[in-house]
C-alpha cells in the first residue's frame, strides 16, 4: 500500500514517518533495538531494497547517537581510551564491510547476502541481549550478596587491553557495515564479557561514543557509494528523533521490561525469517519462545543467575514467577517483596535486578 502523501512542494511517506516514530520510541524507552529494529521493517513490510535500507538505517542511527553520547560524556561514564582502541578496529572495518557487501556483482545476490546476514546478526543479537542480562542478574546478586550498594568498577579504573579491544571494535564493525545491526549489542557485549566488573552506566557511555565514529563511517561510505536515497531517510528522520525523546521520558517513569521482551521475540522472528526460515516454522519457534522463555528466565532469576540452587519465597505460587518474568515486573523472592508493594517506585534498585 503506497502511504506517500504530496504536499505539492515535496512528497513525504507518512508510513516510514511511523516506523521512525516507533523505532525512536522503543529505542528512547529501552536503549536497545535502534538497527535491529528499523532494517528488518524496512525491508520485510516496506519492501525496500536492503541496502537502501542499511545506508539509511546508518543515517539516522548518525542523528540519534550523538544524543546519549554527549550526555555520557558529561557525566564522565567514558574511557576515550577504550573508545580509542575499538574506533581503530571499528571504522576501517565497518568500511571494508561496506565495500564487500557492495561489490557483489549481481543485485539479487547482494540482496540475498544482506537477508541472510541481517538475519544472523539479529540472532546473535538476541543471543547477546539474553547473554547480557544473565550477566548482569549474576552480578547484581553477588554485589547484593556482598553487601555492595555499587556494582562494578568505575570506568577509569579499569585496564584497557589494546588488542582483544581493537578486535572486538573489529568484528562489530564488519557486522554493522554490512547489516547496520551490532554497533549497540554486539560490541556491548563484547565489552561486557571482556571487562565484566564494568559499571553499566561506562558500559554504555563508552558503546554510544565509540558507535559515532563507527556508524558516521558505514554511513559516509554508502553515500559516497551512491547507496542512499535522502527521501526515505528524511521520513525516518521526522519520526525517529521526536520517538526518541519521548521514549526517554517514559523511560524515566517507569518499567520497560515488557516492551524489552517484546523487541526479542520480534528480533528472533526477523532473524529467522530473513534467514530463510518457512513462516510456518517461525511462528511454531516463536509460539514455543513465548512460552518456554519465561519459565527459564524464571529459573534464571531464583538462581540469581545459575550461581545456586533455586530460591523462591514459598509464598509466592510458580505461576505468579512466571507472569513476573514474562511482564518484566521483578517478583517476590528471597524474601524481597516487591510485587505485593501497594505502590511500587521502580527505581535503579528495583530495576537492576532484571535486567532484560
Amino acid at each position: 500500500m503506497d502511504t506517500t502523501v504530496d504536499f505539492g512542494l515535496f512528497s513525504l511517506d507518512v508510513g516510514l514517518v511511523i516506523a521512525g516514530l516507533l523505532v525512536g520510541f522503543v529505542v528512547g524507552l529501552t536503549g536497545m533495538g535502534g538497527g535491529a529494529l528499523m532494517t528488518p521493517i524496512l525491508i520485510l513490510f516496506f519492501g525496500i531494497d536492503p541496502i537502501t535500507a542499511v545506508s539509511s538505517d546508518l543515517v539516522v542511527s548518525l542523528f540519534m547517537k550523538p544524543v546519549g553520547a554527549a550526555v555520557h560524556l558529561r557525566r564522565g561514564t567514558v574511557n576515550l581510551k577504550l573508545v580509542r582502541w575499538l574506533v581503530i578496529g571499528s571504522v576501517p572495518a565497518a568500511i571494508a564491510g561496506v565495500l564487500i557487501i557492495t561489490s557483489i556483482g549481481d543485485s539479487e545476490a547482494v540482496e540475498n547476502a544482506i537477508k541472510v546476514a541481517l538475519g544472523i546478526a539479529l540472532l546473535l543479537s538476541v543471543a547477546t541481549m539474553i547473554g547480557k542480562a544473565t550477566v548482569s542478574l549474576r552480578q547484581y546478586y553477588r554485589d547484593r550478596a556482598a553487601g555492595i550498594a555499587s556494582s562494578g568498577d568505575s570506568v577509569f579504573e579499569i585496564q584497557v587491553k589494546p588488542v582483544p579491544t581493537l578486535l572486538i571494535g573489529a568484528l562489530g564493525g564488519v557486522v554493522v557495515g554490512m547489516t547496520s545491526v551490532g554497533s549497540g549489542s554486539l560490541i556491548i557485549v563484547g565489552l561486557l564479557l571482556l571487562y565484566p566488573s564494568l559499571r553499566a552506566g561506562g558500559l554504555v557511555g563508552t558503546d554510544l561514543v565509540q558507535a559515532v565514529p563507527l556508524v558516521g563511517a558505514a554511513a559516509l561510505t554508502y553515500i559516497i557509494l551512491g547507496e542512499f536515497q535522502g527521501a526515505t531517510t528524511i521520513a525516518l528522520l521526522i519520526g525517529a528523533l521526536p520517538g526518541v525523546y519521548v521514549g526517554a521520558r517514559v523511560s524515566s517513569r517507569g518499567q520497560a521490561g515488557i516492551i524489552r521482551r517484546a523487541l526479542v521475540l520480534v528480533l528472533f522472528a526477523s532473524g529467522l525469517k530473513l534467514v530463510g526460515v518457512s513462516p510456518v516454522a517461525v511462528g511454531v519457534a516463536s509460539m514455543v519462545f513465548v512460552l518456554i522463555g519465561p519459565v527459564v528466565w524464571t529459573l534464571v532469576r531464583s538462581t540469581g543467575g545459575f550461581q545456586h540452587r533455586p530460591e523462591r519465597d514459598p509464598n509466592v505460587p510458580f505461576w505468579r514467577l512466571v507472569w513476573a518474568s514474562a511482564s518484566g515486573v521483578p517478583p517476590r523472592y528471597q524474601g524481597e517483596s516487591i510485587t505485593d508493594d501497594p505502590d511500587p517506585k521502580w527505581g535503579k534498585e528495583k530495576s537492576a535486578a532484571d535486567p532484560l
